[in-house]
């Protein structure tokens, strides 16, 4: 995805590495789960019942739920313009008009950027992941050249 060089653009970053590493371990889990059910047969472990079809079928479906929890962390997401910035994490979203936030940071040995806002709360940005690199830092130097054009 190209990102423009913020003046009063907007833009969107999602991360890049997490979203390769859920795919394919979500795709690992169902096929795991989907194999493990076919070895689902005959009687149980201790001879008291027998293993049928549902049980297989569960099993898969608890390998899809499984994948399902994986591929959440795909979810974080930023959307900034020149009035607000949008955040999606994994559990929880923001609005923020710029007036709110105070800065953008990504200090050193962080996991991810975060807004720092005038009561002194933070607020974590998912979507800008260290473990992406410069990805990650030109988004947050695309986010503070947006929060700096709405400060002036």
């Amino acid at each position: 995805m190209s990102v423009t060089t913020p003046t009063r653009d907007a833009v969107e970053f999602r991360p890049r590495r997490i979203r390769w590493v859920a795919g394919i371990s979500a795709a690992a889990v169902v096929i795991l789960f989907t194999a493990l059910s076919f070895g689902l047969h005959g009687a149980t472990g201790d001879g008291m019942g027998q293993f049928e079809r549902g049980d297989q079928t569960a099993m898969i479906g608890l390998g899809l739920l499984a994948a399902a929890g994986i591929l959440a962390f795909t979810r974080p997401r930023v959307r900034a313009d020149a009035e607000h910035v949008r955040i999606r994490n994994v559990i929880g979203n923001f609005d923020l008009p710029w007036s709110a936030v105070r800065a953008v940071r990504f200090d050193r040995n962080a996991a991810w950027a975060m807004l720092e806002l005038h009561d002194d709360e933070t607020v974590p940005v998912h979507a800008l992941q260290a473990a992406d690199k410069e990805y990650a830092v030109e988004g947050v130097r695309a986010l503070r050249a947006l929060h700096s054009a709405a400060s002036s």
